[in-house]
């Protein structure tokens, strides 16, 4: 059976906000996006994140771009990684594993580029990190090249494919968007939330269809928003459908806002990311 979301039943679905609350109470999330000509990236992720209630958003982002983003960036806690040619490199892999014990939610992907440090990294967290982990972008890319990494995962995986992304995945597209989502699903034992018109999110059983969102949001950085916002939702606790779904829902309505106020146009994915506070209300 196939679901939709509205206004109120996403805000009945995120964690009321206690008077005696601080900020480790709403999640510890780590993000390892970005690579040297894709710093946007990686900004746009943690501000998304931000936007949508996470406590405290950890940036991990290659050394060479690290004074790019900290420049960018006031909010989420900006740190560097060992790199080579701008992307992660496998020595990296030892300053992400002392983040890891601390935290709720893990993204990986945004800007990140192909390397063997970029994939021995997502290799590392599917492995290593036993929380809920969003894959987007080149974590995706990797991943269709190395879907063993999914192997004796129990943990929940996210993954957040565009079309062109999701045929890397699956080799083949085939009947419905419906269908042809929960078939991955099944196949990964992943979420499966396939980005278009229509937005699919699924885990192989449950489906979710998303009926905001217009053209004016097929812009470079939309995706990174979006990817963020999952990911804060589940640090915060949501389940993790539930984090999918409601993500995309919120991504989506913020973006009909800005289509309505300024045009599809002209729209840009930081125009998204002011307009999500009005939807938390």
């Amino acid at each position: 059976m196939m679901k939709t979301l509205d206004h109120c039943q996403v805000l009945s679905l995120l964690p009321e906000r206690d008077v005696n609350a601080h900020k480790g109470d709403y999640g510890k999330i780590l993000l390892l996006c970005g690579s040297r000509g894709y710093t946007g990236a990686a900004a746009l992720a943690a501000m998304g994140a931000l936007r949508c209630g996470a406590g405290l958003v950890y940036l991990g982002v290659p050394e060479s771009i690290y004074a790019i983003e900290a420049m960018k960036l006031s909010e989420p806690i900006v740190f560097p990684l060992h790199d080579e040619n701008g992307m992660l490199s496998v020595d990296a892999i030892d300053e992400i594993a002392a983040y890891l014990p601390k935290m709720d939610a893990v993204l990986i992907g945004p800007g990140l580029g192909q390397s063997e440090g970029c994939c021995a990294a997502v290799a590392y967290i599917l492995n290593s990190f036993h929380g809920p982990v969003v894959l987007d972008a080149d974590g995706i890319n990797i991943l269709a090249a190395h879907k063993d990494m999914l192997r004796g995962r129990t943990s929940p995986v996210i993954i957040t494919p565009h079309m062109g992304e999701f045929i890397r995945l699956a080799g083949e597209f085939t009947g419905s968007r419906e269908e042809a989502a929960k078939t991955l699903a099944q196949d990964l034992g992943a979420i499966v939330l396939l980005k278009g018109h229509r937005t699919v999110i699924t885990d192989g059983m449950h489906c979710f269809i998303n009926m905001t969102g217009n053209p004016g949001m097929a812009v470079g950085g939309c995706g990174d928003v979006l990817a963020g916002i999952i990911t804060a939702l589940l640090g915060q606790g949501l389940d993790p459908l539930q984090a999918a779904a409601c993500g995309a829902w919120l991504h989506g309505a913020a973006g009909d806002i800005c289509a309505d106020e300024i045009g599809q146009y002209g729209m840009l994915p930081s125009d998204i990311l002011n307009t999500l506070p009005r939807l938390l209300k």
